[in-house]
């Protein structure tokens, strides 16, 4: 499979190289409601369109061309907002999706991580992640991270109450508070920085999400909706990737 990647001649799938690949991926899952609006459908359809069979295709493609790490936002602090009913749905959701597909993900050497506040979800959905994480702790292949009632600012804002907390009780200096540390305390810990941030659905924005982590990320977007995107698209983006010069803060080549 792997190979066939690398080495697809089709015009619509671009080629990518196996030596440039984003080690740390993120995607905002954008866009399920507008699709089923397009298609005079309730939004319900939408969110359930973008569930378990997109994820899982896009999970297992970056599995393959060895993507290390795909942080996907499921649920933000944000989203709390939306209509009851809608939230109520995105739960039932989520917790349709992990009862469905923890033991796949499992049976492909899939690591499955969670990051944001899990402690103001329902008990039977605390427990489920834990689950989750417990089947697959020992798991080598991709680590797939689901920010679950997550927000980056919510995110800086407990680390920074932590790190606080051990400056007080004499566990670290302030000396010892660095980029490394502070990167080190995040939800993400292992795999802080993130590489490629994809977002489809024509917006424009990070909304809240991986703010420290995206500190020196490339950004791609593309008009299709979440419901839409395969793992073509994926290959797209990270072809589109392996093309961007990234110099955290140096000067070009040519400068």
């Amino acid at each position: 499979m792997l190979k066939k990647l690398f080495n697809r001649k089709q015009s619509d799938t671009p080629a990518i190289d196996s030596n440039a690949i984003p080690k740390h991926v993120a995607i905002i899952m954008d866009g399920n409601g507008r699709w089923a609006k397009r298609r005079g459908m309730p939004r319900s359809m939408g969110h359930r369109a973008g569930g378990a069979d997109v994820l899982k295709q896009i999970v297992i493609a970056a599995d393959d061309i060895g993507i290390r790490a795909l942080t996907v936002y499921g649920f933000s602090t944000e989203n709390w907002k939306r209509p009851e009913q809608e939230v109520s749905l995105l739960m039932a959701l989520i917790k349709e999706y992990l009862n469905n597909n923890v033991k796949y993900m499992h049976e492909h050497n899939v690591r499955i991580r969670f990051i944001g506040y899990i402690g103001a979800l329902s008990e039977e959905l605390q427990q489920i992640i834990r689950d989750a994480e417990l089947l697959t702790q020992n798991n080598t292949g991709l680590t797939l991270q689901l920010a679950i009632n997550y927000g980056g600012r919510d995110e800086i804002v407990r680390t920074i109450r932590d790190i606080t907390s051990s400056v007080k009780a004499g566990t670290i200096t302030t000396d010892d508070i660095t980029e490394d540390y502070v990167s080190s305390q995040l939800f993400t810990k292992e795999f802080s920085d993130v590489d490629l941030l994809i977002r489809p659905s024509s917006d424009f924005r990070i909304s809240n999400f991986l703010l420290w982590q995206l500190a020196y990320a490339e950004f791609w977007f593309t008009d299709l909706h979440w419901p839409d995107f395969t793992k073509e698209t994926l290959l797209e983006a990270v072809a589109a990737y392996q093309k961007r010069e990234r110099r955290f803060g140096g000067l070009r080549d040519e400068e």
